[in-house]
């Protein structure tokens, strides 16, 4: 069986990126497809085979890739898969746009519709950092790429995602079905500390969606210490908001994480998310998270289990939370063990058994029935 993958580009490390990584251990002789890599900022590939788009070749694409937007599905249609089987997309934006032949089956890992056409385009606009003449043609090409999305949607044979929210959304834009295997997460990176110390954490990419405003306003009020790590275009606005005890720590490594974590009180999660690995990542530390009830963390967190959840993003509701909360009330180890049944290797056994049982039926004719109406 030949199998390619298809990305949408390499240019940071997230969610998208460690399931990228999974799919390459389970097949690390098939050629990843890429509009770009930077690889200053992702070495996980370097063993791999990393075939670039004509878009790699441009000036300042690492950099400025927003530039390049009413390029990509060109660029992304011009991958030959030719000669494959089997071609397994890890798309939130254009990989799963590929063009394949009629004896080649395209499985599509989506982490989500693409946030900017769809759920969020309206808030997308408005809170990116240019001046309102460079954004004023944006909408028009967001209504362009937007038909384009939706078409390249109706390329995929079978479409798989990391939750059941995200599986709502496949559904409602996309009008498919889609499996869930919940994304891999990194367990034997992070250990229970036999000690805590006497801070909440929160972090992660420091952008409008993650919500920590909320969570500023409400340590600003508690006073009490709070760790934010994680660099963002917010970064500047959420320092001069918050008072003495918060702290940010900027980037950090995946070792010093885990050290922040497994020592914290509990892991704040304000936000929506299509799922949340640093939520697990926390459960994995055996610390428990208090967390927004919307979005993946309510298929991941076990309420008063691995963790408390609030009902309104909003500080009082947050702040309410806290003040019931109890750091020392809950059993590490079995957090610990909630969270690995998420590992990498049960994402990866999952994912392997999937697509050689759509392989096998696509060698035997099948055809989805969502397609033959």
């Amino acid at each position: 069986m030949r199998i390619a993958l298809v990305h949408d580009y390499l240019a940071q490390d997230g969610g998208a990126e460690r399931v990228l990584k999974a799919f390459h251990e389970v097949w690390p002789s098939a050629p990843i497809f890429v509009l770009f890599h930077d690889r200053k900022k992702i070495h996980d590939f370097d063993d791999a085979t990393i075939k670039q788009s004509f878009l790699s070749k441009m000036p300042l694409i690492t950099t400025h890739f927003p530039w390049y937007l009413p390029f990509m599905p060109l660029a992304t249609e011009r991958h030959n898969l030719e000669n494959f089987d089997v071609v397994i997309s890890s798309a939130s934006s254009f990989a799963k746009g590929v063009l394949t032949g009629p004896d080649t089956l395209h499985i599509s890992y989506c982490h989500t519709p693409t946030r900017y056409l769809w759920s969020a385009t309206h808030s997308y606009v408005t809170d990116l950092p240019y001046h309102p003449l460079i954004k004023a043609p944006l909408p028009r090409l967001i209504s362009k790429l937007r038909l384009w999305d939706k078409m390249s949607a109706d390329r995929v044979d079978f479409f798989i995602t990391n939750s059941r929210t995200v599986q709502q959304r496949i559904q409602k834009y996309y009008r498919r079905p889609s499996a869930v295997i919940h994304p891999p997460v990194a367990i034997n990176n992070f250990s229970i500390s036999p000690e805590l110390g006497d801070y909440y954490v929160a972090g992660g990419r420091l952008v409008p969606y993650k919500s920590l405003r909320i969570v500023i306003q409400t340590f600003n009020r508690l006073g009490w210490p709070l760790k934010i790590f994680g660099e963002g275009p917010e970064r500047r606005r959420l320092e001069a908001f918050a008072k003495p005890n918060i702290v940010f720590l900027g980037h950090i490594s995946e070792t010093e994480k885990a050290k922040l974590l497994q020592k914290a009180l509990a892991f704040i999660h304000p936000q929506i998310e299509d799922f949340g690995i640093t939520a697990l990542e926390s459960m994995a530390s055996g610390r428990p998270v208090i967390a927004l009830a919307d979005g993946g963390a309510t298929e991941t967190i076990a309420a008063n289990e691995t963790g408390q959840f609030f009902y309104e993003q909003s500080w009082p509701s947050l702040l309410n939370t806290l003040l019931s909360f109890n750091p020392t009330a809950w059993d590490s180890q079995k957090i610990r063990e909630h969270a690995s049944t998420f590992s990498t290797t049960e994402f990866k056994q999952a994912i392997k058994k999937y697509v050689d049982e759509r392989y096998e039926e696509f060698k035997h004719g099948f055809q989805q029935p969502a397609l033959l109406h």
